[in-house]
């Protein structure tokens, strides 16, 4: 069952605006938590779990600023963040005796993660369970700038629980930038140091050459053949029709002939049906 709840979200009446509109929205006691979930399980009454994640967008907001780290908009983690929260109330129950902000705040910080490793790079750096964890917790763990040691990478691994090829790993990757193919026109050195810049082209290369060249005079032979299968007056239209630069139309042709258009249309069709199986590949 889905949960229709509408919400302005920061992006759409200003972060401002937003955050003040949050912080004033009543909290709730644990009893009447209890009764707005118990409300929706029951009932599937909306009201009550719109009033439920409203009561505690406070704690998304708190949630996403812990990750204005890694250069993306607050208003987005935010938004990513309340979606989370409303998995939450659609799965909180409140026999467990746990407030929803407890429950809450693991689906709001998986909403987040997924979202900043969806978009922190163009290349996706993160994709096993350790990477994921080295991910947002690597720069804490560091305790100087620099490459780490030996010794550092294997405290990490152990603090962590991972491998320690996985730190250094993703160590090299976190120190990476997201590179443009093309150089940069301003480039004072005028040496463009992005991929365009030494990256072969391969348009002429000797083997890609000749490959090309091969294939073009095998696909020569292959129309001289389909057309050497027509007779005088099909190849004629054909070669007139499709192959030379002035291209009669049909009236034209049905003139020259003495037949009518609909005749030179039937020819051609069915030339063109015999060429296409000389043309088509064994």
């Amino acid at each position: 069952m889905t949960m229709p709840i509408a919400l302005e979200g920061p992006t759409t009446q200003g972060l401002g605006s937003y955050l003040q509109a949050v912080n004033a929205t009543p909290i709730l006691s644990a009893e009447q938590e209890r009764e707005l979930a118990t409300r929706y399980i029951e009932h599937e009454d909306l009201d009550a779990a719109r009033e439920l994640v409203l009561s505690h967008l406070r704690h998304v907001v708190r949630v996403a600023r812990g990750y204005t780290g890694y250069g993306l908009p607050l208003a987005d983690l935010i938004q990513e963040g309340n979606i989370g929260l409303m998995k939450a109330v659609k799965n909180f129950d409140p026999l467990r005796g746990v407030r929803l902000v407890s429950f809450a705040v693991h689906w709001i910080r998986a909403e987040i993660y997924d979202f900043v490793l969806r978009n922190w790079r163009i290349v996706k750096v993160a994709t096993t369970k350790a990477q994921r964890k080295l991910f947002f917790n690597l720069r804490k763990q560091k305790t100087r700038l620099g490459w780490l040691t030996q010794d550092e990478v294997a405290t990490i691994a152990q603090n962590l629980d991972v491998p320690a090829d996985t730190v250094t790993e993703m160590e090299s990757r976190l120190s990476g930038a997201d590179l443009s193919f093309d150089g940069d026109d301003n480039d004072e050195e005028g040496y463009a140091v992005s991929p365009s810049g030494y990256l072969p082209d391969m348009r002429y290369n000797p083997e890609r050459l000749a490959g090309d060249a091969d294939s073009e005079a095998l696909r020569r032979d292959q129309l001289n053949t389909a057309l050497d299968s027509l007779d005088g007056r099909s190849q004629d239209i054909v070669r007139r029709r499709w192959l030379g630069e002035e291209k009669p139309t049909l009236h034209e042709l049905a003139a020259e002939y003495g037949v009518s258009a609909e005749r030179i249309r039937q020819i051609e069709k069915r030339a063109l049906d015999r060429m296409r199986d000389h043309l088509a590949p064994a």
